[in-house]
């Protein structure tokens, strides 16, 4: 109420603006999913249903807002990537990652029953979401290399312990000592010498994680127009995209130079 001698208790509201002209990566984490995972009796060491629902909200979360440029998930967890030159909600980092955990969050809750059919929520799941600012392409680059490196490793040691556990016999105690001190290579054998898995064998979903990108989708074009018609339509119309889930390398070169995701 402008005017009122209440209005005073505004000036304690405190402004965040996020630094302009930095890139922002926005990250959602599941909050207890541990037990949440246990309690839905998602299963182990992967839950196909429990990934494509988080892909589903990735996705619905891109298409309400334009200026997230790419997405990557792994397990409970997504990080985005928003355009360098965004004003989203003029860069104010509290509505941001409020408005977005929430959406992302309703989405998952309003998916459950699609992905889960046989499956009711028993208590409402929770994400909790930050956002972290970086200066340049390398540390963009950096930073969701990181992401896929960790969801490798993550998953190597996941696969190696349930396995160990629901096809070695082992109780979770057992394979956690087993698995103590291990590297890479040394799963990579267990798997393989003890069950015959050949771990680069196994769903790149798992293993890379999960990219949600944008697709330009070329528009069609009507078979009676002039060249120059269809070069002023091309020039004047804004690309239409999709919003697609992939699960590929985005360590290498390859990814970043097939997509101009760094220069929008």
């Amino acid at each position: 109420m402008a005017g009122s001698k209440y209005q005073y208790v505004k000036n304690f509201e405190l402004p965040d603006p996020l630094l302009p002209g930095t890139f922002m990566v926005y990250r959602l984490d599941g909050h207890s999913f541990h037990r949440f995972s246990d309690e839905h009796e998602f299963s182990k060491p992967n839950d196909l249903r429990a990934l494509r629902l988080m892909d589903h909200a990735a996705q619905k979360l891109m298409e309400e807002y334009p200026d997230i440029v790419l997405g990557f998930g792994e397990s409970d967890e997504y990080s985005f990537l928003l355009r360098k030159s965004t004003s989203l909600y003029n860069r104010r980092q509290s509505k941001i990652v409020s408005t977005l955990t929430s959406y992302f969050t309703s989405c998952y809750v309003l998916y459950w029953p699609t992905f889960f059919p046989d499956s009711p929520l028993r208590y409402p799941p929770s994400f909790d979401g930050r956002v972290v600012l970086y200066p340049g392409e390398k540390e963009i680059r950096d930073y969701f290399a990181w992401r896929q490196a960790d969801t490798h490793i993550n998953n190597l040691y996941n696969t190696t312990f349930w396995a160990l556990v629901q096809q070695g016999g082992e109780t979770t105690t057992q394979a956690h000592a087993t698995l103590r001190g291990t590297i890479s290579k040394e799963k990579n054998e267990i798997l393989f010498s003890r069950f015959q898995i050949n771990y680069n064998d196994i769903d790149p979903r798992y293993r890379k994680g999960s990219v949600v990108v944008r697709t330009e989708v070329p528009e069609e074009e009507a078979p009676d127009e002039t060249e120059q018609q269809k070069k002023k339509a091309k020039k004047k119309a804004k690309p239409r995209t999709r919003i697609d889930v992939i699960h590929c390398d985005i360590i290498k070169d390859q990814f970043w130079n097939e997509r101009r995701i760094l220069e929008e």
